[in-house]
């Protein structure tokens, strides 16, 4: 795995997609359980998973679900995290955060309950486009100084003409791509992926050599892999 800016390919809905962006060197898959054209089943994420090497983190995106069956669903299919991506309540998100190892909680660009992130529980913070999915770039100085950007991932409207700008304007810890690399909704097209992960981690290796590790203190890269 490279070090530097944790790289999410997102509504991954085939196996052949999910061996392409790991082969290309995606550090983590997102499967959407919520209503959206990429929608997955439990079942097929699965089996799709359980082809995946072990360092590859698997994320779940849940929307307005029961938090039972997001804990349901993340240890039957085998995810290494979730990602509350609707209006769950802090008591939910607090809920799911106890019984999975990596909570992402997702909020939409300027939505007030970003301040109180902390008060959810969650390892870390996504920031998105007021439009989840419609591929739509937010202002990204509304992701400045919400959280440490240690544990800050940004989606919305990313690509790989973009993402290397976002990535050395907010020094997220990941960032997090769908309609971005796909070639119609639900399928992904390697070169667009490609693309994306070279600006990626040229971006990232620039903000790595602007602040070599042990400038701060903070959640070591890949911190998610320790307990595994």
């Amino acid at each position: 795995m490279s070090p530097g800016v944790v790289v999410k390919i997102c509504g991954i809905t085939s196996e052949a997609d999910a061996l392409v962006a790991v082969g290309l060197g995606a550090d983590a898959l997102g499967f959407v359980f919520a209503p959206s054209p990429r929608q997955m089943t439990p079942g097929a994420v699965g089996d799709i998973v359980k082809r995946l090497p072990e360092d590859v983190l698997t994320v779940g995106v849940f929307r307005d679900e029961a938090p039972q069956r997001v804990v349901e669903i993340a240890n039957t299919v085998g995810l290494g995290a979730v990602q509350l991506h609707g209006h769950e309540s802090i008591d939910d998100s607090r809920w799911v955060a106890e019984r999975v190892a990596v909570t992402i909680k997702a909020f939409s660009a300027g939505e007030p309950a970003i301040g109180r992130f902390e008060d959810f529980g969650c390892g870390f913070l996504l920031i998105d486009s007021p439009s989840p999915g419609s591929g739509q770039v937010f202002d990204w100085r509304l992701a400045e100084g919400v959280v440490d950007h240690r544990r800050l991932f940004v989606s919305g409207g990313l690509s790989a003409e973009n993402v290397g700008e976002a990535i050395l304007h907010l020094h997220p810890h990941g960032v997090d791509v769908s309609t971005g690399v796909e070639r119609a909704p639900g399928e992904k097209d390697p070169t667009k992926i490609a693309a994306f992960i070279r600006a990626a981690r040229e971006a990232g290796a620039v903000v790595a050599a602007e602040h070599p590790a042990g400038d701060e203190p903070g959640p070591a890269p890949y911190d998610w892999l320790i307990d595994r």
